[in-house]
């Protein structure tokens, strides 16, 4: 069967099932279970209404159930097992192996430095660009040209960005934006960028920086928009110089989604895959957490290790995940 038509099946049983299903699971709750008739009425309808919500419930909860609480526990399953051994318990001896392994321990320090940076520069260029654009006539195009990077894949970016690092020989013309530049700056030969050890890792943190600015750009952007005009007026008069009230009375008022912006980038850092697995795969030094679990699961078939490695990312996103959407509700009240 054609891709096209294929989708279009899947699409059309997906839609007919739901309805379907919420369909039926009502008449059957109106007209077999509890039906609106005779002596007790009254009570067959409190009973309906009360089971009614989870009947739109159930499907969500079955989904959520199937592809995220499974999983975890089988992830979880399989790191404290050994699949050589027919899946014996092991308890932590794959957590202890990979604690021990030069690699993951590359992999976390890589990690960490992506947390560090990656956000908060993230954050701060999406904030200017935020409060530039606002004050210019053709802001809403600038806006559009820093938020596409957004619709490009992790790997399309890599792949983009893999060919400004590019490096040709010295006699042949070089197609590499930075080794164009460079070599017109005065540098004697080009250099293979992704292969120097720590500027390797900023000049793919780079890459994220660049889709990410413009996501914390358009949050922002609405921030600052939705700051009452009559303080920025008060500032105005008695004084205050623009940067006094961007810093002391803008940015004050939208630490909130400030905050919500960093968290939110924080988590995408943490599972950082598909840049460095299209620009170096790992390579010189460059491993991070999620290319460790991907080696070790999917090339070494260490499925021990590789689900201890999961459950490690999972242990380091989770409580900022629940901490951002705590103060997502928090702002929303």
């Amino acid at each position: 069967m054609h891709p096209a038509l294929q989708g279009l099946l899947t699409i059309l049983i997906g839609v007919g099932g739901c309805v379907g299903y919420f369909y039926f699971s009502n008449q059957l709750l109106d007209k077999v279970l509890f039906p609106a008739k005779g002596p007790n009425i009254g009570r067959n309808i409190n009973r309906a209404n009360m089971i009614r919500p989870w009947l739109f419930l159930a499907p969500a909860i079955a989904a959520l159930g199937l592809y995220l609480a499974y999983p975890v526990v089988a992830t979880f399953w399989l790191s404290v097992t050994d699949r050589d051994q027919g899946g014996a318990f092991v308890g932590l001896t794959n957590y202890s192996q990979m604690l021990a392994e030069p690699k993951f321990i590359e992999a976390l320090r890589n990690n960490m430095l992506w947390l560090i940076i990656v956000p908060a520069a993230s954050t701060a260029f999406g904030l200017l660009a935020a409060q530039l654009t606002d004050r210019i006539k053709w802001g809403a195009i600038a806006k559009s040209l820093i938020f596409m990077p957004m619709a490009i894949s992790f790997v399309g970016a890599g792949v983009i960005w893999k060919l400004v690092y590019e490096t040709r020989p010295v006699d042949v013309e070089q197609i590499g934006v930075l080794n164009a530049v460079y070599l017109a700056l005065g540098g004697t030969e080009p250099q293979t960028w992704l292969t120097i050890p720590l500027w390797n890792s900023i000049f793919l943190m780079i890459v994220l920086i660049w889709i990410q600015t413009g996501f914390a750009m358009v949050i922002l952007s609405a921030a600052l928009r939705g700051i009452p005009e009559e303080t920025i007026e008060a500032a105005i008069v008695d004084g205050a110089n623009p940067f006094q009230i961007f810093f002391k009375i803008k940015v004050p008022q939208i630490v909130g989604t400030i905050i919500v912006v960093w968290t939110t980038i924080t988590i995408v850092v943490l599972k950082v895959f598909d840049i460095v697995f299209a620009m170096t795969n790992g390579q010189w030094e460059t491993q991070v957490l999620a290319n460790y679990m991907y080696d070790k699961m999917f090339r070494a078939g260490d499925w021990g290790v590789g689900s201890a490695a999961a459950m490690i990312i999972m242990l380091l996103v989770t409580p900022i995940l629940v901490w951002n959407v705590y103060n997502a509700r928090k702002e929303m009240r």
